[in-house]
């Protein structure tokens, strides 16, 4: 199959996020062509992880899944009315309502843009959705009231670059964090929605009542692109943009702005791509410790780590110290992280890190190549991850991670006669390529080689292995030949061998 993309990329007066640029190279997928449900989710690559009770919801590569039995069945919605084909860019569940952001990216003039297409929520557990449209402004709204001030605001007109990055829901309201549309929010289940008004670049703090004068505008300040939003105890509100962490203790009324440069002990850098809320009971009280995925912007002193405060944002301190961390999650005083670098836990509020090590699932045997973790969800004991190269499930213990459940997309071939290889086209340096079959007979003996164009055979994969039971396998090919050199590029075949049957296929590799 075709390698897809989906890529978010933002340019603005020369300010990138590069988390923002995904590739998505997807397997086959099962009955993706026939939503409904499956014993898999519907893509392998999960950015979004959001649990609510026994219900997991997953934002995917193909779009929304959730499974309420740990994952046995899932109820895909991709292609499915409400959702179509487009990507996830968010998900917030609270007290059995779910939202879900939805997004696409666009090309214009040789370049690729987000765009929000609006959100949809369920008040039933995903039986039935109600659509909401991308929140956008009439070019007549330049003036926001905010106290005794009338703030003039850039009116955001389009769905380009308006994209909603991060949803929490309260109470009585529902915050959106969008890049262009900034901070917003709705009483009224999406019906309209108010402007929230942050501090602009070069104030720490704002209140209705303080004399005020500056523009609500994404493009002039930078602590106006809003990228994370979190709730703790529904009137404590807490943002993450591109210029700090920003904090209200008023349901998001007045705020106190905390960056790299404002304080004595900061957070390391004033990019804020995640955050979370970790609630720790001890002597019948209840502790909240404030977690930020805080990324180098434009000052050289700034850097990549975890920010943590325990005093309500007064001091901050660093941790896992160059990672480009995506998503935190906590059970009780563990806390868990997800970076380019792997899947991370700490029970020492970050002294020390444990890294997972090899994630192999000893059932399927699946492996977990990919080194790039986004999302992250604790339920119970169980915990649950997500990656570039598929779904990983494993219950806590003292040793991290010593059993996995991995859930990776595949299209059954049993009973057919047919194999495949995926990623194809892959460039070995990238990734590596799943040559997928399946066994007919309790017991055989597999062999699997590679050969170039000239057939001339470059890698022995696997020579009469044993493989058991009525299952479907994948067998890694990393692109290289049995000396361990990667091959050039070109066209190979490979060649199957069950028992005394042959199946052939061929892989293109692409550097």
């Amino acid at each position: 199959m075709r390698v897809k993309t989906f890529i978010f990329l933002i340019t603005i007066l020369n300010f990138s996020y590069s988390q923002l640029k995904i590739t998505y190279q997807l397997a086959p997928t099962q009955d993706i062509s026939s939503p409904g449900f499956s014993d898999l989710p519907a893509g392998n690559i999960v950015t979004n992880i959001c649990i609510c009770n026994d219900t997991v919801w997953i934002g995917t590569s193909k779009g929304l899944s959730r499974t309420t039995d740990g994952g046995k069945t899932w109820r895909n919605y991709y292609k499915t009315p409400e959702f179509g084909e487009s990507k996830i860019s968010a998900i917030a569940c609270r007290n059995g309502i779910i939202w879900v952001a939805l997004a696409r990216t666009v090309k214009i003039d040789n370049n690729y843009f987000p765009e929000g297409l609006g959100l949809v929520y369920s008040i039933d557990g995903g039986k039935t959705w109600t659509k909401v449209e991308q929140p956008i402004d009439d070019k007549t709204d330049t003036v926001e009231a905010y106290g005794i001030n009338q703030i003039k605001a850039l009116p955001i007109t389009t769905t380009v670059n308006n994209i909603i990055y991060d949803i929490t829901l309260t109470d009585d309201a529902i915050f959106i964090a969008s890049f262009a549309g900034g901070l917003r929010k709705s009483t009224d289940m999406g019906k309209t929605w108010q402007r929230v008004i942050l501090p602009p670049d070069n104030l720490n703090q704002i209140s209705p009542n303080d004399s005020l004068s500056f523009e609500l505008n994404p493009v002039k300040n930078y602590n106006h692109r809003v990228f994370s939003v979190i709730s703790v105890d529904d009137s404590i509100i807490w943002v993450g943009t591109a210029d700090g962490i920003n904090k209200s203790i008023d349901g998001g009324i007045s705020w106190v702005k905390f960056n790299h440069q404002n304080q004595s002990m900061p957070i390391s850098g004033n990019f804020v791509v995640a955050l979370g809320n970790q609630k720790i009971n001890a002597n019948d009280t209840v502790k909240n410790i404030i977690w930020g995925a805080t990324i180098n912007a434009n000052d050289p002193d700034e850097y990549k780590a975890l920010s943590f405060s325990e005093d309500g944002g007064n001091t901050w301190r660093t941790t896992l110290i160059g990672e480009f961390v995506h998503n935190i999650a906590f059970k009780d005083s563990i806390v868990y992280a997800v970076s380019d670098n792997g899947l991370w836990r700490t029970k020492d509020f970050g002294k020390s890190w444990e890294k997972a090590g090899k994630i192999v699932d000893l059932s399927s045997r699946h492996v977990i190549y990919t080194s790039v973790f986004y999302s992250i969800g604790v339920q119970g004991d169980t915990i649950w991850a997500g990656s570039s190269d598929g779904l990983v499930k494993f219950t806590d213990s003292i040793t991290f991670g010593d059993t996995w459940t991995i859930y990776r997309t595949y299209e059954k071939v049993a009973g057919l006669n047919k194999t495949y290889a995926y990623p194809n086209p892959f460039s070995p340096w990238l990734e590596v390529s799943r040559i997928h079959y399946s066994i007919e007979n309790i017991q055989s003996k597999v062999t699997i080689e590679i050969f170039d164009f000239s057939m001339r055979k470059v890698r022995t994969l696997i020579s009469n292995a044993p493989r058991s039971g009525k299952k479907e396998y994948d067998e890694i090919w990393d692109g290289r030949d049995d000396a361990g050199n990667v091959v050039p590029n070109g066209v190979y075949f490979y060649r199957i061998k069950i028992d005394d049957k042959e199946m052939y296929g061929k892989i293109l590799v692409v550097q």
